[in-house]
């Protein structure tokens, strides 16, 4: 039977899923409802819906993971149906349970489904029923040498929170220890279970959608193999250079594993592929994943329309879905750095564009303006690129990365950019070991900065010049001095100004200037015209030109109160989550020995002694909020 049609629906997230679920529902005619915590009041995904009901708070423990208030919210904003998106209660039974306890429609699936597959452990028990082809488990209390590499991993959550690959047995038991802590503080369960570490293997997942009426689609497969943290960062489908008869292997097991737990909506199975060709189950989203843009761009299907769909009571059609055309590529833009440790990026965007020319998809949580904070998680954006074949879609999207105007917090587009173009992922030979083996080079600065940071100081002049504001004679050399981010390599430019009011650079052989203006400069180097675009911010401080962000720098730098030797500092806003068992004031610490742990946007970040010493000052208290250059800690170093 069809049920009525959904009239309102209320999006039980934030950010960029829940303006790509605000963008189909207008589409269908459906009005739309937000929720928020103090911290996005003003957010791009409040500005996008019909209306929004405040959840007072910052934390999310205090909002978007409190489901008697989203419930509340519902009811109060005349909602007749829920979308949970990604993350928070996404995959909560007791969540769904309370929204259709409540008379609304659960726009996922049913809450037995997803309870079901909560516990990776108690979903491995129902593989093995279901004929699905899974790795062994390995009890880590009892593992030998011959178990390793291990990889333990969190049984009530994802995201890679609770996740440690173990290569030494001396450090199992801290690891062990660790990895049970971080479950504990994520998902209030610290169970925690180990499996073989597959050394090379590949990530692929196969997207399913089902109906209420036994029918259960599967739409190809994805390939997310290019991992930081065990979290997903670029992503394609269809998975390349798999056998035929493997993906056939691989659509079976996944609509076995839907079928066992009577599954309805749309969900991911997660498969790892070993060197050896055979697939191992590792565990089933039941929601939609951040990926499926992909899916959606080769099968030409909106899945958030179908799941609306399928919750109305509507059939899928028996034969199957749509044939798959061509391939889709997707790049997660996060706030990031990824050269040092991932650190998570806070700050204003002043602009985020990319190329307008339609042959991008860009699904975006923030617009121009925005803060981001270090309250969640640091997605800016994802971009997706599709063409008839993958060497074109993956270098149609390197190319609008490269080409896109990222003003604001430091991000992870050149990581991206260079991803793509490496030899390895070019010839479909990735694997979830890749930036383990290749993150130095894929950091290592960008060339070109100098001759960015001539570009700044040359538009500076200009517009200084324009309006009349020199203080000293042209004829005398200028300088500027500016910091590139994100390496803090500091660029002291200097120029003259000519009599036919031109420049000239000192110190740029082969360099000729052959155009400034305030927003754009035109280079001559070694007889190849380039032109540089720059944009400043904050009173000229921070200046954007090209890929490049730089910091103008005081040209007699203010001095600063020393800290005291050996102080660690905070890398970025967060909260202390725990402090290593064990340390004290006054006791001993050795060089590389983890000392507390930070969080901040969902990913937890170790603070090391730098050196061997003694702890003089700890300054960190679980559940703590911290600023970024807080000290933490203080170690003194023991002498020679």
């Amino acid at each position: 039977m069809i049920a009525p049609a959904i009239t309102t629906v209320l999006v039980a997230n934030r950010g960029e899923i829940a303006c790509r679920i605000f963008r189909t529902c207008r589409e269908l005619g459906i009005r739309t409802v937000a929720v928020h915590a103090d911290p996005d009041a003003e957010s791009l995904h409040v500005r996008e819906a019909d209306s929004a009901v405040r959840l007072p708070g910052a934390a999310p423990a205090d909002t978007y993971l409190r489901g008697d208030l989203i419930v509340r919210a519902a009811l109060a904003a005349g909602a007749d149906a829920v979308h949970p998106g990604y993350g928070f209660l996404s995959e909560n039974a007791e969540f769904a349970r309370a929204v259709t306890d409540a008379g609304l429609v659960w726009i996922g699936p049913p809450p037995e489904a997803m309870a079901a597959m909560a516990s990776k452990t108690h979903a491995k028990r129902i593989m093995v029923e279901a004929g699905v082809p899974l790795l062994s488990p390995v009890a880590p209390d009892r593992a030998g040498a011959a178990d390793l590499p291990l990889l333990l991993k969190a049984a009530a959550g994802g995201g890679g929170r609770g996740m440690r690959v173990v290569r030494d047995l001396s450090v199992l038991q801290g690891e062990l220890a660790s990895a049970r802590a971080e479950a504990e503080a994520a998902f209030g369960d610290g169970e925690v279970f180990a499996e073989p570490y597959v050394e090379g293997g590949r990530h692929v997942e196969v997207q399913v959608l089902a109906d209420a009426h036994g029918t259960v689609w599967t739409l190809g497969t994805r390939d997310c193999s290019l991992q930081r943290r065990h979290q997903k960062v670029i992503e394609e489908a269809p998975a390349p250079a798999l056998p035929d008869a493997l993906r056939a292997e691989l659509a079976a097991a996944a609509t076995a594993a839907a079928r066992a737990v009577g599954y309805v909506s749309a969900g991911t199975v997660e498969f790892l592929v070993g060197q050896d060709g055979r697939p191992y189950f590792l565990e089933m989203n039941t929601r939609l994943q951040v990926e499926h843009p992909v899916t959606e761009r080769v099968h030409g299907v909106d899945l958030v329309a179908l799941q609306i769909r399928v919750a109305e009571g509507a059939r899928l059609d028996p034969q199957g879905p749509p044939e798959p055309r061509g391939h889709a590529v997707e790049a997660r833009l996060y706030a990031e750095d990824p050269g040092r440790g991932w650190q998570p990026r806070t700050g204003t965007v002043h602009r985020l564009r990319v190329p307008a020319d339609g042959a991008v998809r860009t699904d975006a949580g923030v617009a121009d303006g925005d803060t981001v904070t270090s309250h969640y998680d640091p997605l800016l954006a994802k971009l997706i690129a599709w063409a008839p074949t993958r060497p074109e879609a993956v270098r149609l999207l390197a190319g609008a990365l490269e080409r896109a105007e990222i003003h604001g917090p430091f991000t992870n587009r050149d990581l991206l950019v260079r991803s793509l173009r490496h030899p390895e992922f070019a010839s479909a030979r990735m694997d979830t070991g890749f930036y383990d083996r290749h993150l130095a080079g894929l950091t290592a600065p960008c060339e070109g900065t100098r001759l960015a940071a001539l570009a700044a100081a040359l538009a500076d002049a200009q517009g200084r010049h324009r309006f009349g504001a020199w203080r000293n004679l042209p004829s005398q050399p200028q300088a500027k001095r500016y910091r590139s981010e994100p390496d803090g390599t500091e660029h002291e430019i200097r120029y003259r100004l000519t009599r036919k009011g031109g420049f000239t650079a000192e110190g740029f052989d082969g360099v000729r200037v052959l155009q400034a203006a305030p927003g754009r400069v035109v280079l001559e180097v070694d007889g190849v015209r380039r032109p540089f675009d720059v944009t400043a911010y904050a009173g000229g401080t921070c200046v954007y030109v090209g890929g490049h962000a730089l910091t103008a720098l005081p040209r007699f730098p203010d001095p600063v109160a020393p800290r005291e030797s050996g102080s660690l500092l905070a890398p970025m806003p967060g909260t202390v989550v725990r402090v290593a068992e064990g340390i004290a004031v006054g006791g001993p610490v050795e060089a590389g020995q983890t000392l507390l742990w930070l969080e901040a946007m969902k990913m937890e970040h170790r603070i090391v002694a730098p050196a061997s010493g003694t702890l003089t000052a700890l300054h960190a208290i679980p559940g703590r909020q911290v600023e970024v250059g807080e000290v933490l800690a203080v170690v003194t170093e023991k002498e020679a």
